[in-house]
């Protein structure tokens, strides 16, 4: 495996020599981009509990610092929708100082997984657990946007889900129709856009046309009002204060400046590392999943091939510099990326120019990011999660995969939904880990070949086992059980290891504990044609030829004719 290295997709890029036809088509497939991502930006950083502009920034500096250091040509990072239901929780309890902690320590994990070569990490996630947590995650977003979507008045959202849930349907009744109608006519433009097959991102088109009309309204309208941007977030930025997003570049600051759940700047603590710990260690390990998951989409729709652990180390260094000047975590979005690669990108090229078309929106454009309704952004978060939840594949894997698949699809679900993503990943993967421990230990078979076999001249008081398949911890006891006791008259065992491809600890010490037994009883041992490497371990651990007692052969026949001379010997032949 290659040494793990930063700065690996630009350098590639760099030397296949890029023609200035590339440059132009990834300068406008970043341009692209960052019309789709500058909204979603906002919406996922307002989903995640934080003022709107921490998603610009996240998108500005994350996005242009992994597509630099990173091991992907073309992933589009930052805020995602995944990471939605472990920053709010987070945010919650420790506020924004303690979410760009945590998102500070993540960026270490992953550059520690990049060196330590875990590249390969999404290879060993079960399908069902991914489908299972993405389609809980979906459900939480959707669930939590209800209220934005429809003006609900709810004072608090706070504890679990079904508190959330029970706290949302009791405030159906105070639905605001003003803010409902907003929302509805986002969700219909976001739904009718993608019929008229145009180039211009449906979900910009629906937030003008949310915004337009609920301007539109309040001017002509006596007593209609819904909440923006501008009226549910303002800044006090270095004296200056406004509401909405401040019009200014990212600034540096340490995290633990910044306040925490009480208001007060969080500081710096090991006892506030240990709370966070837990936290960032998720956060890296859905990032990295999430981020490898990408950039194989990618490869497969661009033909190319990333470096995985670089493309760690990257989102590592991305994650480490984003919270320094207010960036919440990020990691590589397939949505944004998928639509860069439709619009020509090719290089790194295009996430930079994303980002700085988000960071130039910043500067020119904050005052109109403003207007935008509250309810047009749930919508679009409706939106975001139902495309997340990937029904389609949920109910597919639902008819089709074998019940144990299903169950574990199922049970991700619900403890997504019900507890949180940590629980669901770490649940379901010792599920599947389980299930595929049994499924493998039924692939391993002993049987016994009878002494009347016909192909081959067997001596008497001789029996042979054909064991087929891997011996590991899960399997060697079933398969060499039955070796344990033998009928009286046998004076021989043959154990055909022909197919045999695994000896673990557990295997090791069960052939030397049956190799033992057959010697308390004058019985002779012969393995045959078991491959040297595992020979090697045998040996190691002591069970070894011995004459009279315990033999090698590397054919049948080579082991009836040990067998034979066990015989003539004493005390077997007696």
């Amino acid at each position: 495996m290659k040494r793990a290295k930063m700065l690996s997709a630009l350098r590639r890029s760099l030397q296949s020599k890029p023609s200035y036809q590339d440059i132009q088509a990834n300068v406008l497939a970043g341009l692209t981009v960052g019309v789709i991502a500058l909204p979603l930006s906002m919406a996922l950083a307002i989903a995640s509990g934080v003022p709107p502009q921490h998603g610009l920034y996240t998108a500005i500096v994350a996005g242009i610092i992994i597509a630099i250091t990173g091991g992907s040509k073309v992933n589009i990072s930052g805020p995602t929708a995944a990471f939605v239901v472990i920053l709010l929780p987070i945010v919650q309890k420790f506020g924004l100082g303690g979410l760009l902690v945590s998102g500070l320590m993540a960026g270490f994990i992953l550059v520690l997984m990049g060196v330590g070569k875990l590249g390969r990490l999404i290879e060993i996630v079960p399908y069902p657990v991914t489908v299972g947590f993405t389609a809980g995650i979906g459900v939480v977003i959707a669930t939590f946007q209800i209220k934005d979507f429809l003006g609900l008045s709810i004072e608090s959202v706070d504890g679990h889900y079904l508190d959330k849930l029970s706290a949302i349907l009791f405030s159906l009744p105070s639905i605001d129709w003003n803010e409902t109608l907003i929302g509805v006519l986002t969700m219909t433009v976001l739904l009718v856009w993608p019929k008229f097959r145009s180039k211009i991102p449906g979900h910009l088109v629906a937030l003008l046309v949310g915004t337009l009309l609920a301007w539109m309204l309040s001017l002509y309208m006596p007593g209609f009002s819904v909440a923006t941007i501008g009226s549910r977030f303002s800044f006090d930025i270095n004296g200056i204060t406004g509401n909405g997003i401040p019009p200014i570049l990212p600034t540096f600051d340490w995290p633990w400046h910044l306040p925490g759940a009480d208001g007060a700047p969080i500081g710096l603590s090991f006892e506030l590392v240990r709370q966070l710990l837990p936290s960032a260690i998720t956060i890296a390990i859905l990032g990295s999943l999430e981020s490898l998951l990408c950039a194989v989409v990618a490869d497969g729709m661009s033909g190319k091939k990333h470096s995985p652990n670089d493309e760690l180390i990257g989102q590592g260094i991305g994650n480490i510099i984003a919270p320094l000047f207010g960036g919440i975590p990020a990691t590589a979005a397939i949505a944004r990326t998928a639509a860069n690669i439709k619009s020509g990108g090719t290089l790194p090229l295009a996430s930079v120019v994303h980002g700085l078309f988000i960071l130039v929106s910043i500067l020119l454009l904050a005052p109109l990011l403003s207007y935008i309704p509250m309810a047009s952004m749930a919508a679009l978060l409706l939106m975001v999660a139902w495309n997340m939840s990937e029904a389609k594949h949920f109910i597919r894997t639902v008819k089709i995969a074998p019940r144990d698949d299903v169950f574990v699809l199922v049970l991700c679900f619900l403890l997504t939904v019900l507890f949180d993503m940590t629980v669901a990943v770490a649940v379901g993967m010792g599920l599947a880990a389980m299930l595929f421990i049994r499924r493998s230990i039924s692939l391993t078979q002993t049987s016994m070949v009878e002494g009347d076999h016909t192909d081959y001249d067997m001596p008497d008081s001789t029996v042979v086992y054909d064991i087929n398949g891997p011996l590991f911890f899960g399997s060697a006891q079933k398969a060499l059980r039955t070796i344990a006791s033998v009928r009286p008259d046998v004076r021989v065992v043959i154990l055909d290891m022909s197919e045999v491809t695994l000896l673990d600890m557990s295997a090791i010490v069960a052939m030397e504990s049956i190799a033992n037994d057959l010697q308390k009883k004058n019985i002779g041992l012969v393995i045959n044609n078991l491959q040297p490497r595992l020979i090697l371990k045998l040996r190691r651990a002591g069970v070894r030829k011995r004459l009279g007692k315990v033999a090698f052969s590397r054919t049948l026949n080579d082991s009836f004719e040990a067998a034979r001379k066990m015989l003539l010997q004493s005390p077997l032949g007696q």
